[in-house]
């Protein structure tokens, strides 16, 4: 199932106009501040499709039964720039746990390239729900590769969630051809184009040198 957020008129288009933005996208801050709030965004939205059992609170004046989130979750991303995306979702799943994948472009002479996975930091994933995120899916092989690289590491989980602010067109058929079935896929905003150098076009660029600083 794909789920297209920028659908709908809400303030998230805002905020995915200002990662876009050229003039906006001088302030890293600013950057970094909007990829969170997009996390959180997008948190509340997969919220909605997790299981929730009633829950017994107490107040100061009597007891009352709330439908609380019984899943048990687990975020995932891939360094770096997905650190701040990832942090708005922890913002809204706080009790959820947290791995990292680090993954690198190995490119040849012909502009070809295959993912590495370089580290990988996993929890125990049998039975619960994996919430993968990263703000860009060009081609869709990191988020394959880091999902294969997870799966084998920490088992396999009850359901699958992924989140990105920009997919191409092409990135995110190869991610719904290559993933369980039971995977649901949470986009911002998907673009129609994508170059031969494999850059999402219009995009928003390189998202981890524009939270972090161009890397050598």
């Amino acid at each position: 199932m794909i789920t297209i957020l920028n659908k709908e008129n809400t303030v998230l288009n805002d905020f995915i106009a200002q990662l876009r933005d050229v003039t906006v996208q001088t302030d890293s801050l600013r950057f970094r501040r909007n990829l969170e709030r997009m996390g959180e965004l997008t948190a509340y939205e997969i919220s909605k499709k997790l299981s929730y059992e009633p829950t017994k609170v107490e107040t100061p004046l009597g007891e009352l039964d709330i439908m609380m989130c019984s899943d048990k979750v687990v975020l995932a991303t891939i360094l770096r720039a997905g650190v701040p995306y990832h942090q708005g979702f922890l913002n809204i799943f706080d009790k959820a746990e947290s791995t990292f994948v680090s993954t690198f472009r190995k490119v040849s002479k012909d502009n070809s390239f295959k993912i590495n996975v370089e580290y990988i930091s996993n929890c125990n994933l049998e039975g619960k729900t994996l919430i993968l995120v990263d703000p860009l899916i060009a081609t869709g092989a990191s988020i394959v590769v880091a999902y294969e690289a997870l799966v084998e590491k920490g088992g396999m989980p009850k359901d699958i969630h992924i989140a990105t602010i920009i997919s191409s067109e092409e990135g995110l058929e190869f991610v719904q051809k290559r993933l369980p079935r039971n995977t649901h896929i949470w986009c911002g905003a998907v673009d129609e184009e994508l170059t031969v150098r494999s850059f999402v076009v219009p995009g928003m660029g390189d998202a981890g040198d524009l939270a972090y600083g161009a890397k050598k």
